[in-house]
């Protein structure tokens, strides 16, 4: 059974269907992002909003693949062969020197074991006319998480110049 704490509040659920619903539902498209501000501006006012994931427990593991960025800035690891999706990497690392290149990264697989998934979300609006407001939200994941492909990462080591 997996756990979903919302700013304190623990949501118990039983499937893997209904905690991933669940969570999408709670985080939006927050759950995507790692550690990017992402500012929009409207007439008035400008928006921030700066969403940071967090992997603790998990599984300590070693995979390889593709070095890839995302049209966002987020750094993924691919499959050389078809390109498809292994793992979303959590760091406040710059891994632009690697995409490009197969790696071999070593970290923490919230998607093995038993993790814990935090993400937080800031979001700082500036008014033109009136005060600035602010807006903080915390959601924790935890237990065995098999569809929340995020890789904490702890090293990179580079294997290829180019991927194959």
């Amino acid at each position: 059974m997996a756990e979903v704490k919302l700013s304190g509040t623990t949501l118990a659920t039983s499937s893997v269907e209904e905690r991933i619903v669940r969570a999408l539902n709670i985080i939006g498209a927050t759950l995507l992002a790692a550690a990017f501000p992402i500012v929009t501006a409207t007439a008035g006012q400008t928006t921030t909003d700066k969403t940071k994931v967090e992997i603790k427990d998990g599984k300590d593991v070693t995979v390889a693949g593709c070095l890839d960025r995302t049209t966002e800035g987020r750094f993924v690891l691919t499959t050389a062969e078809s390109g498809s999706l292994k793992y979303v990497l959590v760091t406040d690392d710059d891994l632009g020197k690697y995409v490009g290149h197969e790696v071999e990264i070593k970290g923490k697989a919230a998607d093995r074991g038993n993790a814990k998934v935090k993400i937080e979300e800031k979001v700082k609006t500036d008014h033109e006319d009136r005060p600035d407001t602010e807006a903080h939200s915390e959601t924790e994941l935890k237990g065995h998480l098999p569809d929340m492909h995020y890789l904490g990462v702890k090293s990179v080591k580079r294997l290829s110049d180019r991927c194959d």
